[in-house]
């Protein structure tokens, strides 16, 4: 089913996926239905009157968590007519409630079957996203009195979906149902609630979810309010960045996910739907992405990370000590060990990333205490950058599963299987090291120097650091550099050997501050150059290279996540043109997305399309694309802490016109920032 004729409502790791009637027909492979912790809770959701499905007049997507359907039934050529209409609606708070409404509006009144189809599969998420649904237990369904249990158990792996309703109503093992009568202009109400549980290894009762009653709405609407008002506002005479910002907040509140550790503390899941969980990589970026709008996000996402640090070797997760996760996994496929998510460290940018997040978080707030509480963590993740991810002995960080069945071949965020290659289009050995995971190190281990001189009482060890870093930095800007392209290589094979494709990846390397003063302007010119920037941003591999394909995953598709820090770095740099040629680029893509950028978009040229093409089974919202132009904003605006204080330095696109961040947090208190873009003469002109 394409994302275009689907309707979703989220809370956190909770969701829905629906038809447009508010129907769910789920087969094995499609994202459809209520999932909670990665296990789908209902696969079938069909509501028929009279043996008859209806029909959809109209949906409104009210808030993140919940929607309303109105429908009528019959088909199309009967809408102007019908004596019935039909209410139906949903919320999701942990769990599911939907409300039905039926109204007649006939001269005479009417007797009505309405029924509910129920079903649960309990796929694995990762069963869907694989497309095979292979489940080793067994299904039940026990009707009772007053409510449908619907069941799976496979050893003491347990999970339940009990669905009951506020009108008496006859339950079978496929489903239940009323009987009706309404007069003339009479309504009929129920409400349905669906209440998801759990029974984890070693018998452990948990209620995954809790029921979405009126008042838990109120507190779910209180909390998405009180999360906008106490995020910065923004103004603008852009018409549409306003708009964008605040999408990008919502959304952002939707993607909250509080893992069972936390105690209702939270942090970004990565994206809906495959990626509704806690990953390394990406909440971190995230966090550094919406810093200046909500920091608390940063807090715990470090916490949670670093309480979950890899602490010994393990081939099957690809653990490593001081290695942080990948991702954590919480359904059955994790439970059983047939896939190593709970968690998986095979990434190797998590690591130095955390280490950075650490280090621009207490920029940002002042939080000494958060840098001493995890100063074992952090020297733990330096230790692993020197001792275990530099396979090949030579400095660099590398990766190689050793995981061979179920592990990720690629761990750099460029995951997908043909994303690293050399110019001839053939694809290296193994161990690989990327250019940006390097830049990472290096910005890390400066960092972590900063962190040792001021907090850790420990400036042998911060001398030492700044020493490597700086011997890192010379090395990388020796072997790394396509002398004929004049760019950086986008990885290393194992013999040294240059994949010499023209990537996004260096400008992450201008981010993190590792590229050679004198070669920048020649990278900030790839970076704005037609082989790469398509007018809407930059493509992942340039146009060109062999394995260039605008709709290709890793390989020649705009990502706005990785737009974002390429302005970033390109500000880093002082190319301030180049990094608001890239924010116009992008906040203008977003605009035709309704405000909510999604994981990734087609790479083809401006003038070609006229309008973003969309990547087909793109995530959205997606956490670091929701935090895109938050970055870019403070990217425009010029905004970083310095010796305690807020700069502001702005350069903004010619059009832009003034914009206004009133009230950013930070360890200044809180303060205001303001800028006026150049105006546009050719507009002018016209």
């Amino acid at each position: 089913m394409g994302q275009s004729n689907t309707i979703r409502i989220l809370d956190g790791n909770t969701f829905v996926v629906s038809e447009e009637t508010g129907d769910i027909e789920a087969t094995p492979n499609e994202p459809t239905g209520l999932f909670s912790l990665d296990v789908r809770f209902l696969s079938r959701w069909v509501l028929t009157i009279n043996g008859e499905r209806l029909n959809a007049l109209s949906y409104d997507d009210l808030q993140y968590y919940e929607a309303r359907f109105f429908l009528v039934p019959g088909m199309a050529t009967h809408y102007v007519d019908a004596k019935l209409s039909i209410i139906r609606e949903r919320a999701v708070g942990g769990s599911f409630r939907e409300q039905l409404t039926i109204l007649n509006h006939d001269e005479k009144a009417v007797d009505l079957e309405v029924r509910m189809d129920a079903g649960a599969d309990f796929a694995d998420l990762f069963q869907v996203k694989d497309e095979i649904l292979n489940k080793k237990g067994e299904l039940y369904a026990e009707a009772e009195s007053d409510r449908l249990r619907l069941g799976y158990r496979r050893g003491n792996f347990v999970r339940e979906t009990v669905i009951s309703s506020s009108r008496p109503a006859r339950y079978d093992r496929n489903g239940f149902a009323y009987s009706v009568h309404l007069e003339p202009n009479e309504q009929w109400h129920a409400e349905i609630d669906v209440q998801t549980f759990a029974l984890g290894p070693g018998g452990r009762d948990l209620r995954l979810g809790l029921t979405v009653h009126g008042h838990e709405r109120l507190a779910l609407q209180h909390d998405l309010e009180e999360w906008i008002a106490k995020a910065p506002k923004v103004n603008s005479e852009h018409d549409k960045l306003a708009a964008i910002y605040r999408r990008s907040l919502i959304d952002l509140a939707a993607l909250r996910f509080a893992p069972l550790s936390l105690g209702g503390q939270t942090l970004p899941a990565a994206g809906l739907p495959w990626f509704m969980t806690m990953f390394g990589r990406d909440s971190i970026l995230t966090c550094l992405q919406v810093l200046p709008f909500a920091p608390e996000l940063s807090k715990t996402t470090l916490r949670i990370l670093a309480s979950l640090q890899g602490s010994r070797f393990d081939d099957f997760r690809d653990e490593d000590p001081g290695r942080i996760l990948h991702e954590m996994r919480y359904g059955e496929t994790a439970a059983f060990e047939e896939q190593p998510h709970s968690p998986y460290y095979g990434s190797v940018d998590a690591t130095p990333l955390f280490v950075v997040l650490l280090d621009e978080y207490e920029r940002w707030s002042g939080d000494a205490a958060l840098v001493r509480e995890l100063e074992r963590e952090c020297r733990a993740a330096l230790k692993w950058i020197d001792d275990y991810a530099d396979l090949a002995g030579n400095g660099y960080i590398w990766y190689e599963r050793r995981n061979t069945e179920t592990g990720l071949e690629n761990q750099c965020w460029k995951d997908s299987w043909d994303s690293i290659s050399y110019a001839d289009g053939s694809l290296p050995p193994f161990p690989r090291a990327t250019c940006e995971v390097q830049g990472y190190a290096y910005d890390a281990k400066l960092r972590a120097a900063r962190m040792a001189r001021e907090f850790w009482d420990d400036p042998a060890f911060a001398d030492r650091l700044e020493r490597e870093a700086a011997a890192l930095k010379e090395r990388f800007n020796r072997d790394w550099w396509v002398a004929d392209g004049e760019y950086y290589a986008l990885a290393l094979d194992p013999d040294g050997r240059q994949c010499d494709v023209l990537s996004s990846n260096i400008g992450h390397l201008l981010w993190s501050g590792i590229v050679d003063h004198d070669r920048a302007e020649k990278i900030a010119r790839h970076m704005v150059g037609p082989r790469l920037f398509t007018g809407w941003g930059v493509r992942t591999l340039a146009e060109g290279e062999v394995r260039y394909n605008p709709i290709g995953y890793h390989n020649g598709t705009i990502w706005p996540f990785d737009n974002s820090f390429i302005a970033w770095g390109l500000r880093r740099y002082g190319f301030a043109e180049e990094a608001a040629t890239i924010a116009s680029g992008i906040l203008d893509a977003a605009t035709y997305f309704d405000g909510r950028l999604p994981e990734a978009f087609g790479g083809y040229p401006r003038e070609q399309t006229k309008f973003p093409v969309e990547y087909p089974t793109a995530c959205s919202p997606q956490a670091w694309s929701t935090g895109a132009p938050l970055l870019l904003l403070r990217t425009m605006l010029g905004l970083e802490p310095h010796e305690g204080h807020l700069a502001v330095d702005p350069v903004l696109p010619v059009g832009m016109g003034r914009i206004e961040v009133l009230d950013i947090p930070g360890r200044w208190g809180r303060v205001d920032a303001f800028a006026r873009g150049r105006l546009d003469l050719d507009k002018l002109a016209d």
